[in-house]
């Protein structure tokens, strides 16, 4: 499967990511199905992700899912993929949801842990995402994390799980890129400088941007 090079839009990196799992590039697939937890998967990067197991039902196999507020959505899900487990921030752990089939309801990090999860993708946004990704990678599961948030707030803890042999793959834009763009490379990178797109400073004219503070970030 030939490489298609960086993807710049957010909600196209989940996808791009798996595409090259399926191309047996870093996930090396063999015949058995691997486990896929979907943290987030309302949301953008979520629903792109189950685009592509759809395409590739041989494999990927949905364990779990962990939705926000849009139960909805998450019913339609669950309908389609049937995963062991389901984690809302609309359902009550342990109690039967209408609409949510046979699926157990779990916290999210009981999701991230559970044995038939191979690859988690984390999709969550802010603080919610960092304790789940924490215990994915205490798990030893492999991460696809699309969750800047998780690396500010705790970026010394996955440090250390990355040290004792944890693997994250970055899948958010400007992360994604560089780490596509490093694979392959010699990887005695002395600096690596990333621009700055969205936040609060993006409708900001550049004559003003020289002043702009910390605090103001």
């Amino acid at each position: 499967m030939a490489h298609p090079g960086p993807w710049r839009h957010p909600g196209q990196i989940g996808l791009h990511c798996l595409r090259i799992g399926a191309g047996v590039s870093w996930f090396q697939m063999g015949s058995d199905l691997k486990g896929i937890a979907i943290l987030g998967s309302t949301g953008s990067i979520g629903c792109q992700t189950l685009e592509v197991i759809r395409s590739f039902p041989q494999h990927f196999s949905v364990v779990g899912l962990g939705g926000w507020r849009n139960l909805t959505l998450l019913q339609k899900q669950v309908d389609e993929f049937r995963p062991a487990m389901v984690s809302c921030q609309e359902t009550e752990r342990g109690k039967a949801s209408p609409g949510l089939g046979n699926a157990a309801i779990v916290t999210l990090e009981e999701l991230v842990s559970h044995p038939q999860v191979d690859l988690v993708v984390m999709a969550v946004a802010g603080p919610a995402g960092l304790l789940p990704t924490l215990q994915a990678l205490r798990s030893r599961k492999l991460v696809a994390l699309a969750s800047k948030e998780a690396l500010v707030m705790g970026g010394a803890l996955i440090a250390q799980e990355m040290e004792a042999g944890a693997t994250i793959l970055p899948v958010d834009s400007e992360a994604s890129a560089i780490w596509q763009c490093l694979r392959g490379e010699d990887q005695d990178v002395a600096r690596l400088i990333i621009t700055a797109s969205g936040g609060p400073f993006r409708k900001r004219p550049v004559s003003e941007l020289v002043n702009v503070t910390p605090e103001e970030a």
